[in-house]
């Protein structure tokens, strides 16, 4: 059973956006920071964004500053990244993680490594 689970990926035209979901199942990830990775066919997976359990701190990847959101409900154990303005090379599976070893500042440069995972939801941005 996946402890997380990604929804809300799509095709889109580029400009478009997408709210993505990663909701939390099975435990409780309300008191984890969390973050989005994605990643591209024959691309590394990279880090999107992060958010401190309490949901007062966010970071972003250069690449998606200004146009992507995170956000989260605890109440629902759930993350959302809202998508704007989407690029073609904005294409990928997103995945959602959640860590207790982690912070939300701590994820920029050394998450994704351990903690929990959903199975990704694809994202395609046409141009």
């Amino acid at each position: 059973q996946a402890e997380l689970v990604e929804s809300g990926g799509g095709l889109v035209q580029a400009g478009g956006s997408l709210r993505l979901s990663c909701a939390s199942s099975g435990r409780t990830f309300k008191f984890y920071a969390m973050a989005w990775f994605r990643q591209a066919p024959g691309k590394e997976r990279e880090f999107v964004a992060s958010i401190s359990w309490r949901g007062d701190t966010t970071y972003y990847a250069d690449s998606v500053k200004g146009r992507f959101t995170v956000s989260r409900d605890n109440a629902n154990d759930t993350v959302y990244l809202q998508m704007n303005s989407l690029k073609p090379e904005d294409t990928a599976v997103y995945y959602c993680n959640g860590d207790s070893m982690m912070s939300a500042s701590a994820y920029v440069e050394r998450g994704g490594r351990s903690g929990f995972w959903g199975q990704g939801t694809q994202v395609t941005v046409s141009s």
